[in-house]
């Protein structure tokens, strides 16, 4: 469906007509190309126009691969809508994780461990001064949706907070049309641990490996390595 993605079914790959001698093309099955879409969005990110090519491909099963449609609960039940069947999350776990303030919350019911943060959204200047005071600098301040690449915001210092928090929430409502912001504690030297976990309908779940994602710039993750040199082989399992 997408640039990494395929689809089941003869393994059509959908692409746009400027990507056709692209090499994730050229290795596809069967391509099916996208019609040029007008907007900001554009191609990939139309849901009118990725069933139009969910059709053509008379696919059974879509793996969208990562990015795009890939964390949209209403493609996934765009999917469910045409008999196919979306391999990743339900659209209501989409839903729940993609917003980082309930994913947080969840955190906490269910005991696993969570940094000093606000405890929701902060809705003002004077909320933010009171939960900084608690959490301590240095903080970050995280959109509610999105990536943090681009909303989040570093604060050093009291005299810093008024300024980041206006500009965190004008740049999560731009990018997200979520202009809800939480802080939480920076952790100063720290890496950038994830575990995988895959799972299926069945209650099979496996955990390949973790992977160390310290190597960022501007928050957003430039090297993933499989494995990490500083964990412990204890640490790791």
């Amino acid at each position: 469906l997408l640039p990494n993605a395929l689809v089941d079914g003869g393994c059509p790959m959908f692409t746009r007509v400027v990507e056709r001698r692209a090499l994730f093309v050229q290795r596809a099955d069967e391509a099916v190309s996208l019609r040029d879409v007008t907007g900001a969005n554009g191609a990939y990110l139309d849901h009118i126009e990725l069933e139009r090519a969910l059709r053509v491909s008379r696919a059974d099963a879509v793996w969208v691969g990562w990015g795009f449609v890939s964390e949209d609960p209403a493609f996934v039940e765009l999917c469910e809508g045409l008999g196919m069947t979306f391999i990743g999350p339900a659209a209501d776990v989409m839903r729940k994780l993609g917003d980082k303030i309930e994913t947080r919350l969840l955190a906490e019911q269910i005991g696993v461990p969570v940094i000093a943060w606000s405890g929701g959204p902060v809705n003002s200047l004077e909320e933010a001064h009171g939960h900084a005071s608690r959490i301590g600098y240095p903080l970050v301040i995280s959109a509610r949706s999105g990536g943090e690449g681009r909303s989040g915001r570093t604060v050093s210092s009291a005299g810093e907070l008024a300024a980041a928090l206006e500009s965190a929430r004008t740049e999560a409502g731009r990018t997200s049309g979520d202009p809800a912001v939480f802080l939480e504690r920076l952790v100063v030297g720290g890496r950038r641990i994830e575990v995988q976990v895959i799972a299926d309908n069945y209650g099979t779940v496996w955990t390949p490996g973790v992977r160390d994602c310290s190597i960022q710039r501007n928050n957003q993750k430039l090297v993933e390595e499989s494995g990490s040199a500083v964990l412990s082989g204890e640490q790791e399992t």
